[in-house]
Formats: structure tokens, sequence, C-alpha cells
């Protein structure tokens, strides 16, 4: 089979897929997809945001999924990102490795809550203490009226999302834009190495 042929019938596949509403992304790399009937492929140059929840605001944290999507950004969320028989803690830690930003949700029913949610947050803390300390990486993000963990509030400030969302996800947005062009800002002013 020529490489044009192989092209051709991936190219068809991937179109398929796409119509049936089946996504394409090569992660890291970045998605295909349908732009009016031609495919299309979207490379991962979008801020990276990983999404830490507790279950019962997940359908909160869903609606700032979608909205973080529609604003450009590529948020990462586990019932979005996750298929079946993945290991997921496994695939939790890596995009929590490789995110940008991590919006640490806090409402009144997840901060005293026991299990993955507290997994997720101590592995967030573990990668933020590898950060500079002038980066902004982890943000407490705040569903409602809640005290958010001593730990994280001592030397974090929050944000609130209540109880007007816009302008909450509007700052939280500009300060992640803001804080993404400084650090691309800042590597390209590093002196390249030469390898010999």
């Amino acid at each position: 089979m020529s490489d044009t042929v192989r092209g051709k019938a991936l190219t068809e596949l991937i179109t398929r897929c796409l119509r049936e509403g089946t996504p394409i992304e090569i992660d890291g790399l970045g998605r295909f997809e349908l732009d009016q009937e031609e495919v299309v492929f979207q490379p991962a140059n979008r801020i990276r945001v990983f999404l830490a929840y507790a279950e019962e605001d997940r359908a909160t944290v869903k609606h700032l999924y979608d909205e973080l999507q529609k604003a450009g950004f590529e948020p990462w969320m586990d019932i979005a990102k996750l298929v079946p028989g993945q290991n997921w803690p496994r695939a939790i830690q890596q995009a929590i490795d490789v995110t940008d930003f991590i919006l640490v949700n806090f409402s009144h029913r997840s901060v005293g809550k026991r299990g993955h949610f507290q997994c997720e947050l101590r592995h967030a803390l573990e990668v933020a203490d590898r950060m500079p300390l002038e980066d902004i990486f982890l943000v407490p993000v705040r569903l409602s009226e809640c005290d958010v963990p001593n730990e994280i509030a001592r030397t974090t400030q929050y944000i609130d999302l209540f109880p007007d969302y816009e302008v909450g996800f509007k700052a939280l947005t500009n300060m992640m834009t803001a804080q993404a062009l400084k650090r691309r800002k800042k590597s390209r002013n590093k002196p390249k190495r030469r390898i010999l």
C-alpha cells in the first residue's frame, strides 16, 4: 500500500470519526477538528489548565471546563479526558505534571471531604513546590462560600467564581493569559545551550 493510499484512508477514518462525534486528540501535540467538512489539526499551543474538584461539584466545574474551552484554553477534566480502561490515577498525575495551571476548585461540599480530591491536591502542591516562586501555578478557586485550607491560604490568593461568575472568570482567564505570556517571554530570553 502506498503512502498516498494510507494517507487518504487515514483522512477518511479521521473525518468519519469526527462526524460521528468522536474526538481525536494526540496528547500533548494537538487534536483534529472538523471545520466546515474539512479536517483541521489544531496544535496544542493553548494554555493547559487542570481542573481539580470533588465529585459533588462536577456540574459546576464542567461549566468552567466548557467556558475555558470557548475562551481558547486547553482544560483537562477527568470526565472529558479519561477513556475506558485507562489507568486514571496515573493519567491524572501526568496531566498535573504537564499542565500550565491547576485550578483547585473548593466549595462548602469539598473542603473537608476525604478521597481522590485530596490526593490530586497533594500532588499539585508537590508539583507547585518545584515551580519558580514568582510563577503562578496553583490557583485556588472558590465555587461557593468556604474556607480555603490553611496550607494554601497562607501563601496563595484565591479567586471567587461567586456571587458574580463572569467577573471571577474574566479575572482568572486574564491572569492565566498574562502569566503564560510572561513565561514564554522569559523562556525566549534564556541563552540557548549548544549541543556538541
